[in-house]
């Protein structure tokens, strides 16, 4: 394949002739040694029992987010504890950083994340370094950089290492002018957030990849997601899970969206499922790269009904974020999963009731809800 040195320097004096102070050190073109035509046969897993050498070797980036710390222990209790290292730039907890490997990787330095994926010969690498949608608009140059760049770098060193790709969507993928009851794999997107787009982009990147390079890209658009294992990160549906901590602290919620808003969402344990089955999936059997899943919708006031039959006394009221409500309003009201669930069987666990009462199982055992049960 020729490679592209001329416009690789080209990039490189450009970059060294703007002066960016961002502190970031970015990277220009770089030739990536994977035939269009080649599959990446040799991290191609599927649903079986492994042997201890057919574990993957996996890399989880800003794996001290939401989903990270779970994803890592899913893993680790189906490939080894020493098969999965989970990374981040921040510092983890000790029961994080001594539940298994651990190590510091920034994703906007290449050189550094690629002695990584040597060093460890990493075969699967779980993407989620990301800001998030009200994170992201509050600071879009920082946004731009992690969801951007870094998605570059990630790309580069996926094709060029043959690795097994996984980079989470979002239902902030979408835009006011997509179909949104229900919004089907394929439509207009045009989204109005920095993070959407950057969401976009990384489905478009990887699927260029795939069929310029023959990159394994597998993407999941994941719905609003709610774990009892984490605070609220910043995001526009984390009002699901912001209720539960403030009905058993206080009895009362100030929500800021209005109680019609319908949106998408998801339990962890579902979303993890989900993420490991896309990634063990025979790639035959794959018609897309980058799929819809879901397992419920919901508005505010209905998942506010169902919170008070554990917390009777529950007080809600609205206090409408218009920033954080124009958002909600863009994006879809339910998701149309159809293809996932044909293609790879993808099958969800959790409805809303079952979803409250295992955050309430989780979250411990308040006298209110304990009058309650």
């Amino acid at each position: 394949m020729p490679v592209l040195r001329s416009l690789g320097r080209a990039a490189s004096q450009l970059l060294q002739s703007s002066g960016c102070g961002c502190g970031v050190s970015l990277v220009p073109v770089r030739a990536i040694g994977v035939s269009p035509r080649q599959v990446a046969s040799d991290a191609s897993f599927h649903s079986v029992t492994f042997s201890e050498s057919d574990h993957p070797r996996v890399l989880i980036t800003g794996g001290l987010g939401q989903l990270g710390v779970g994803l890592a222990k899913l893993l680790r209790k189906r490939f080894g504890k020493n098969n999965v290292i989970l990374s981040d730039i921040r510092k983890p907890a000790d029961n994080v950083f001594y539940s298994g490997p651990f190590i510091f990787a920034d994703i906007l330095d290449y050189k550094n994340l690629r002695e990584i994926v040597v060093n460890n010969r990493i075969t699967w690498l779980f993407h989620y370094s990301a800001l998030l949608s009200a994170v992201g608009e509050a600071n879009v140059p920082l946004a731009r950089a992690v969801n951007i760049t870094g998605l570059h770098n990630v790309l580069d060193i996926a094709a060029e290492h043959n690795l097994r790709l996984f980079v989470p969507s979002t239902i902030g993928a979408f835009g006011p002018t997509s179909p949104r009851d229900p919004t089907p794999d394929l439509c207009i997107q045009r989204p109005r957030t920095i993070y959407g787009v950057s969401k976009v982009h990384a489905e478009l990147m990887g699927e260029y990849y795939h069929y310029r390079y023959g990159l394994d890209f597998r993407c999941l658009r994941y719905p609003g997601i709610i774990s009892a294992d984490s605070q609220p990160g910043g995001g526009t549906t984390d009002y699901a899970v912001q209720i539960f901590h403030d009905a058993i602290k206080t009895g009362k919620f100030k929500c800021y969206l209005r109680p019609d808003t319908r949106l998408p969402m998801m339990y962890l344990d579902d979303c993890l499922k989900a993420t490991l089955e896309i990634m063990e999936a025979p790639a035959e059997a794959l018609t897309m790269r980058t799929y819809n899943i879901s397992a419920m919708s919901f508005t505010p006031e209905e998942l506010a009904q169902e919170v008070q039959k554990y917390v009777p006394e529950l007080q809600m009221t609205y206090n409408v974020d218009q920033v954080r409500q124009a958002i909600a309003d863009s994006w879809p009201m339910n998701f149309d999963d159809s293809n996932a669930r044909r293609d790879w069987g993808w099958k969800h666990d959790y409805d809303l009731p079952e979803l409250v009462t295992t955050m309430f199982s989780y979250l411990g055992s308040d006298s209110r809800i304990a009058q309650a049960n």
